[in-house]
């Protein structure tokens, strides 16, 4: 299976440089950077992918694709900037927040059971003639989020360890492609909830497991309730240096850090790399923890804080 290289990130990195911002690195503590990613158009990382891939779709065509709700609000800005038409299949559950966002942004959303969420992204694809982009298992997605690996080494060529949120292996996939092929010597971690942790049994089994909903859905951390890919288990099997794993209470503890010492929003799944961190399971030393998101659900934030 190919993998994706530094030179379709570096191309990736060209063609998305119209609309992304470059989000700078934050001092949390001592030794620990914080890439808010939240600071986004959409709010998430998945601008970077989701918008490299819409740019190699036909013009006055249109895209699909199944979505816990940050990759949906990606695909559906980068279709409306390129003239695309957009439908986008979330699970029910999906917080308001990111499913108001998706049709704000002009694309048609698909409400649905949450096991039947890719089996209806295909189905549309399929009798609608639209091009599907999947939020993780695609080239060009997995490159565009590797953007943000050759950004990390710019601004901190001395960073030792960078740690990763997974669900379906996407960002971890391209972040942990671009930093093994500029420095090996970075350690590249990859952090996932107790209770949605298929990544770290995939890489100890080798090869992947699916978790059933009924479980993954458990976590807070609505955005990495999906399973591995074979294309991204294979990205993680050859660069990632290893998965952690981080409770509930450790995810709550890290956004209110988040909020306090950084001044920063971010959702569950995008402070469970800070949580690993914080919970004393990642490598010690000069460390960037990838906040993925910042589209948090009102009631659940303030809650939390």
């Amino acid at each position: 299976m190919d993998l994706v290289t530094l030179q379709e990130i570096r191309k990736a990195a060209a063609r998305i440089a119209p609309v992304l911002v470059r989000t700078p690195l934050v001092p949390v503590g001592d030794s620990l950077w914080v890439k808010p990613e939240s600071l986004q158009r959409v709010g998430s990382f998945k601008i970077r992918g989701a918008y490299n891939a819409a740019l190699q779709v036909e013009p006055g065509t249109g895209v699909v694709t199944h979505s816990s709700g940050n990759h949906g609000q990606a695909l559906a800005y980068a279709a409306h900037r390129l003239g695309l038409s957009c439908v986008v299949v979330v699970p029910e559950g999906t917080p308001a927040v990111k499913s108001d966002a998706i049709v704000g942004y002009g694309a048609e959303l698909v409400v649905v059971p949450p096991p039947e969420r890719i089996a209806a992204a295909e189905r549309l694809a399929g009798e609608r003639g639209l091009t599907m982009v999947p939020p993780y298992d695609h080239p060009a997605v997995i490159a565009g989020q590797g953007t943000i690996g050759l950004e990390i080494l710019a601004e901190l060529p001395d960073v030792e360890v960078v740690l990763v949120p997974v669900s379906g292996g996407g960002l971890a996939s391209g972040i942990a492609a671009a930093i093994k092929a500029l420095d090996p010597r970075v350690r590249v971690v990859g952090v996932e909830p107790e209770l949605a942790a298929d990544a770290e049994e995939s890489l100890e089994a080798g090869y992947p497991v699916s978790w059933d909903t009924s479980r993954t859905f458990r976590t807070i951390a609505d955005g990495l309730r999906a399973d591995l890919s074979q294309l991204t288990f294979a990205h993680l099997r050859a660069h990632l240096d290893g998965i952690v794993t981080v409770t509930e209470d450790e995810i709550r503890a890290a956004m209110r850090l988040l909020a306090g010492a950084g001044r920063l929003v971010a959702e569950p799944s995008g402070a469970v790399a800070t949580a690993a961190c914080l919970a004393g399971r990642a490598p010690q030393g000069r460390t960037v923890a990838i906040l993925s998101g910042g589209n948090a659900d009102p009631a659940l934030l303030r809650a939390t804080l």
